[in-house]
């Protein structure tokens, strides 16, 4: 578990994440996986909430990834759940598959998000085909593989100033997360300015 590095930590709701790495190198101990730790140091940055991680590294197989994001909603009742890696179009990048499977509904507005901001940095952006859908009450999204290109979609496109120029993923998932029954998530706003309609926000620090 990472600690919001607000003192006040015990104010705000304890949400559970899944996070998972998706390589067959990394999880074979070709090299170091450089995905969960890119997932962990972002969100500990951006939540204020404190966070319970729960970590798979796992090769590029259909099949075990999506008995993976089961295991997370269904067994370890994770409130969302992000993947890093296989969404390129390359034979063994099956993770938008993996996750379709276990879908109750798909939310294709986080994928073309994604790429959206992507293109502002890689003409290849085009090339991937990240997804992101609901199962239960979580929110389960597909990330890139890079952990720069991570930062990047989540925290969005910024000015010369730090103005921001096209929102970040990250500031849909916490009003998402309301709508489908999980906890309430605040964020830093010098990290990611999560966007709620007045009628949803609550008071700083009346999460419980």
């Amino acid at each position: 578990m990472i600690p919001s590095p607000d003192s006040d930590s015990a104010a705000f709701e304890r949400v559970r994440i899944g996070i998972v790495s998706i390589s067959d190198r990394a999880s074979s101990g070709v090299y170091e996986d450089k995905g969960l730790p890119a997932l962990r140091d972002w969100l500990g940055r951006a939540l204020r909430n404190p966070i319970d991680f729960v970590e798979r590294l796992i090769p590029d197989d259909r099949l075990q990834i999506s008995s993976t994001l089961c295991e997370l909603v269904d067994t370890a009742h994770c409130d969302l759940v992000l993947t890093t890696g296989g969404t390129g179009p390359a034979p063994r990048d099956v993770t938008p598959e993996a996750t379709l499977d276990v879908a109750d509904r798909e939310m294709p507005g986080f994928g073309e998000q994604m790429r959206r901001i992507s293109l502002h940095f890689v003409p290849t952006a085009i090339l991937s085909r990240q997804t992101a859908v609901i199962r239960g009450k979580a929110l389960i999204i597909n990330l890139p593989g890079q952990p720069k290109s991570i930062a990047e979609t989540l925290e969005g496109v910024r000015d010369a100033q730090g103005q921001s120029v096209v929102p970040g993923l990250f500031a849909a998932v916490p009003y998402c997360i309301d709508l489908i029954g999980g906890p309430y998530l605040q964020t830093d706003p010098a990290v990611c300015v999560a966007f709620r309609p007045k009628s949803a926000q609550r008071p700083p620090h009346a999460a419980l």
